[in-house]
């Protein structure tokens, strides 16, 4: 039995909706929120903005059920989808809820609205479709380059193009131009990133741009092992989930160890470490043997890495001889 399994009296929820907010009713939702969840014994994160609200939440289940209960009894929410995973209690050490300027970090344009305009919803049974009927279309995945690189949809168009994070899709707008006439499927975690990214799309003439309703996480749920590549990262202690394994389903692992690559070879894994310049801490996939020694993302992180090391060492020694 997986630990997931057996610790099944958690779960994790995930939920985001774009709705205008009034500046003093954000003040209140953040300070209410946090009070629920303390109250709740729950942690995660909770982003609140002018223009909506981007959350995870894990807990206990009775308690998580109870704060989806007050979270759906406000007027802003009454129309929210929340998404749910099992989970160990472990996914968060503590629980935040922030006001932000976004609830996801694009800087695009204020005339990108979702609330106006976005790509078109289409859900998991739709897109299953998609992939059965084989028709052309090009899936355009709005996650971070080092979540892509652990796990994707087949028809992915830009699994090695490097977006750092979500405010630098209109970098990649040269490579996406050849679909601007094309059927676009734009994907992310839960759904939060296509809602302002397809938008961004539409804005630039993009003629046919849907989105995954409820995100990669929905499809994986209904379809484990299914078109999806590889795991899916998440943004807390769990790191991966693949929902096949569990239920026995096979599925084709597609990551590679970042380390290894660089010595020319081929390791496949869907273990995530960092870069070892801690003011870096870059997400890398690494192997088992990789994990434990230090690996930088550049050379440029190495440099900073042992400046600062012989920094360090410098002090160290000045303050030793200064205490004898």
């Amino acid at each position: 039995m997986n630990d997931y399994q057996a610790k099944d009296e958690y779960k994790t929820i995930l939920f985001y909706r774009y709705v205008n907010i009034s500046e003093e009713n954000v003040q209140e939702l953040q300070k209410l929120l946090k009070a629920v969840c303390d109250v709740l014994g729950l942690k995660g994160r909770i982003l609140v903005a002018r223009e909506g609200i981007n959350g995870t939440v894990e807990g206990k289940i009775d308690a998580v059920e109870i704060f989806k209960k007050h979270i759906l009894s406000y007027k802003h929410f009454r129309k929210m989808d929340i998404k749910e995973s099992v989970s160990r209690g472990e996914s968060f050490p503590k629980m935040k809820v922030k006001i932000k300027d976004e609830i996801v970090a694009t800087k695009y344009p204020k005339h990108i609205d979702p609330t106006k305009k976005t790509g078109r919803h289409i859900n998991a049974a739709e897109v299953k479709k998609l992939f059965e009927k084989n028709e052309e279309f090009y899936v355009v995945d709005m996650r971070n380059d080092y979540e892509i690189k652990g796990g994707y949809f087949k028809n992915t168009v830009n699994v090695d193009w490097p977006m750092k994070a979500s405010r630098d899709l209109p970098k990649l707008m040269k490579e996406l131009e050849q679909y601007k006439d094309k059927k676009v499927l734009t994907v992310c975690t839960g759904g939060v990133r296509c809602e302002k990214m397809s938008a961004y799309l539409l804005d630039q003439g993009f003629k046919d741009v849907s989105q995954l309703h409820n995100g990669i996480h929905t499809y994986m749920l209904k379809y484990p092992g299914q078109d999806f590549k590889g795991t899916l990262y998440t943004f807390d202690n769990r790191m991966t989930m693949d929902f096949a394994t569990d239920k026995g389903i096979p599925r084709e692992v597609v990551g590679e160890c970042y380390a290894c690559k660089q010595e020319g070879n081929s390791t496949q894994t869907e273990k995530y470490g960092h870069c070892s310049f801690t003011m870096c801490h870059q997400h890398l996939l690494l192997c088992d043997k990789h994990l434990h020694e230090n690996v930088f993302c550049s050379d440029q992180c190495r440099h900073d890495h042992a400046t600062v090391k012989a920094r360090i060492q410098n002090y160290m020694s000045s303050a030793v001889g200064v205490e004898q």
